[in-house]
Order: structure tokens, then sequence, then C-alpha cells
């Protein structure tokens, strides 16, 4: 038998830079070559090539070394590390983030059935739970070293009224018979509700319920509607005020004459608005028209029904307006702005200051418990200085929970803002002339009739597409 050759003079070893795989392959070869399996797995040992090799692959290099004469070969392959899962906070069966959306027929009118079912629980019901997060599974590269991934992150309840948890803050229940409702921030609350059966006029008088409010009738001008929860019209709205910590649902129309605001924390539906208020923090959905309204929206501003008409006033959202149709032949100034959200702005400078706060009372907290912790530890504190520091332990926890609350929110905000360039207008008819377009700071007057078009930010300007 041959004696084996010095392989550094033949073989090469190529390792990748996340040192996750090895190839190997030949520098020079000749009849001379010979080498055993074992000999091949302290060569590439001695180039730090410890895991996941390929020990078929080494026995055929050795016993057929001229079919790999050529070309690289993958001699060793390490076990990427696995992500973890981010818990989460599922509602169960029968509840919905939010209320029953009526069902639209072609000629625009709605099906009144669907929006009378009703999300209702019974108290101690189970409503929630939380599943957890799944940690990160390490992998390992080629030099056997373990590889880490990223732990999933544990989900929290956002608790709202007439709620309580478990002791392991596992599930979540209703403390009350109610309605189902998630306001802002996903707050999952449990309201009564409150049933108008007829108009609110001089017999109801204006009303303010901590709860859901249903309205049979109409709402007249004048006459204030506010709720916890949502609100709810079968009928019309004229010049009234209405607002909602959830969201305001009108089956019939908004004709307001210019007095009166509907403002909702979520969404505002309806057919149609004219010469309207509204303003939410979620959508503004109209299967119909808007017509000579202000109205601003958190998300989007959504009119594409049979109609999908949008004429003159002032139309914000914080990310999309839809229309079938912007403007008129008569060239009605209709304005238009998207990426337009001063709110976060405010919300952001306020959040950078608490924090500011936050850090300094935690630095206090800290320093105090630098002092009694050692004498804790040599049982030279008194009763009330033991009392003292647990309380300060309980302030340090809760001022770190509304640190990691405040940091998630300010990294939401200014992910917000970064993409406010990816703002835009969809128009899936046609925008006449008069419609003056605003994305951000840059703005664009529409001087003649397009159709199907999409407004969107292009080289730092506003720019039109085709649909």
């Amino acid at each position: 038998m041959a004696s084996s050759v010095d392989l550094e003079q033949y073989l090469k070893v190529s390792i990748s830079e996340d040192k996750m795989q090895a190839f190997v392959h030949f520098i020079k070869y000749d009849d001379l070559f010979f080498c055993s399996s074992e000999e091949l797995e302290a060569f590439l040992a001695k180039h730090d090539v410890r895991y996941g090799i390929r020990t078929k692959l080494l026995s055929d290099i050795a016993a057929y070394p001229q079919t790999y004469r050529s070309g690289m070969s993958l001699i060793a392959e390490g076990k990427p590390p696995v992500h973890g899962e981010d818990g989460v906070i599922r509602v169960l069966t029968g509840v919905t983030s939010q209320p029953s959306r009526p069902l639209e027929q072609e000629d625009g009118s709605v099906d009144l059935k669907e929006i009378g079912v009703l999300n209702n629980v019974i108290k101690g019901q189970r409503i929630a739970e939380r599943i957890a997060a799944i940690p990160a599974i390490p992998g390992m590269n080629i030099s056997g070293e373990v590889t880490v991934g990223k732990d999933g992150k544990e989900a929290r309840f956002m608790i709202g009224k007439n709620v309580v948890t478990d002791a392991e803050q596992s599930s979540l229940y209703a403390a009350i018979d109610g309605l189902i409702v998630k306001t802002d921030k996903e707050r999952i609350n449990v309201f009564p509700v409150y049933e108008v059966n007829g108009d609110v006029d001089y017999r109801t008088g204006n009303i303010d319920f901590v709860g859901t409010v249903i309205v049979r009738g109409n709402v007249l001008t004048g006459f204030k509607i506010k709720a916890v929860g949502d609100i709810r019209v079968y009928g019309g709205v004229e010049g009234a005020q209405l607002e909602a910590n959830g969201s305001v649902e009108v089956i019939g129309g908004i004709i307001a004459g210019n007095k009166g605001h509907v403002h909702a924390n979520v969404d505002v539906k309806c057919v149609f608005m004219q010469e309207a208020k509204v303003s939410a923090g979620g959508n503004v959905i109209v299967s119909q028209s808007i017509m000579h309204s202000q109205v601003r929206a958190g998300k989007q501003v959504i009119c594409n029904g049979t109609k999908g008409l949008i004429v003159g006033g002032m139309i914000q959202a914080g990310e999309c307006v839809q229309a079938r149709t912007i403007g008129n032949t008569m060239s009605t100034v209709t304005i238009l702005e998207v990426g337009v959200q001063p709110e976060y702005r405010n919300e952001l400078s306020e959040l950078r200051s608490k924090m500011r706060d936050s850090m300094s009372n935690l630095e206090k907290t800290e320093k105090a418990l630098r002092i009694l912790d050692p004498l804790a530890l040599n049982g030279q504190l008194s009763n009330d200085r033991m009392a003292m520091r647990m309380k300060l332990y309980i302030t340090k926890k809760s001022i770190m929970n509304d640190q990691t609350d405040m940091r998630e929110r300010i990294f939401e905000i200014e992910k917000m803002l970064e993409e406010s360039g990816a703002s835009r207008i969809d128009v899936f008819q046609h925008i006449y002339g008069g419609s003056k377009i605003v994305i951000g700071r840059s703005v664009r007057f529409v001087k003649d009739v397009c159709k199907r078009v999409s407004f969107r930010m292009i080289d730092g300007e506003v720019g039109m597409v085709s649909l």
C-alpha cells in the first residue's frame, strides 16, 4: 500500500464568513495522491473544521480522489440556530377586535341583520389567553462553537375595563356581564350596553356612558353622545357631537351642516357624509361619498364602494386614501393629505421627556438601594427601613416596566414616521382638476383629469403611477 501524502500540498479548505460551511478543493492533483478518510478528518480539524462533517464524502474523496480533482466540495455544514417565536394574546371564539360590519349590497344599502350581532359575555367567562413565547434553539458552526438565536418576546395583556387576569397572567376573564370591545392600543374591555329605542333628542338628552351606546333612531343636531366603548347609530347623524373610545358606526349617513363632530379612537364607518367633521385614530370607512367634509384618520380613509366619491373639503390620513373618484368636472377644490401625523410627533416628544424623568427617578431609587442593601445583609436595618427597602424594590420594578412600555411606544412612533414616505393616494376611476395632493411636505396640484392612478413619493417628489 502506498504511503499517504502531505495533504497541505494537495488540498485547500475554504470556510464561509459565518463559519456555517466548509469547502475543500484540490490545488494540485497527480497519481501520487493517496490518503485515508481518517487523515482527511484530521486535516479538516487542523483547519478548525470539527462539526457537521460529511463523513460519506470524506470516504468518497479518499477512495476516488480523481472524481473530485476539479471544483469545490461542501465538506461540512453547521446547524443554524432556530429563532424563537413571540408570545401572543389570543382572543377566544366569539370575540372580535371590531364590531360586526353591515353587509353592503350592490346598491349601497346595508343589511342590518349583520350588525345586530353583539359579542356578549357573562361574568367569569374566559375571553382571552396568553400564549407563551418560544425560546430560541441554539445551533453550532463547523468549528463546534454554539451559535445563539433570538428568543421570542413575551406578550402581555393590555387590560381595559371590567376584565381580570388569573394569578399566572395566563388568562383574561370578564368581570361583568356585557359586550367585549377593543379600544385604542389593543386594550380588551367588557362594557355594559346602553340602548336608545328611538332618536337622541330632547326626550333622551345628552348621553355620557361608560360602555357601548346603541341608537335605534337618529341623532339630532345639537345633541351629544360620549361612550367609553362603541357608538352605533342605526339611523342618521345630523350636526351632533359623537365621541367614542372604541368605534363609531352610522348605518345611515352623516349630514352635519358644518356643525358637530364625530370622533372615534378606533374606526368611523358610515354610508356617506356631507359637510361633516370626522376623525378617527384608525380608519374612516365610507361606502358611498364624502362631500365637503373635514376628515382625519390615523391610518386610512377608504371610500371605494359603488359610488366611492370624494368632493370638496380636506381629507387627511396617516397612511393612505382610497377612492373611486376624487373631485368633479367643476374643478371643486379637494385637498388630500397623507403621511401627516403631528399627533405622533407630539406624543414622541412627550415620551422622550417622560423617559428622561423616569431615568432620573430610577437612578435615585437605585442609589437608595445601594445604601440599604449592604445594611440589610448585615442585619442592621430597622423594621421601618426594611419596609422602605421593599417599597423601593417595588418602585424600581414599576419604573422599569413603564420604561419598557415607553421604549416600545417610542420605537413604534419612530417606525411610523420613517414609513411616511410609503403613504399614498389611490384613485380607482378618475381624479379631476382642482385636486391638491400633499404627501409629507411635498405638494402636487392636479390640473387635468387622470384615470386609475396612485400618488406616492418618487425621488423626493409626489409622483403618479398607473394602477
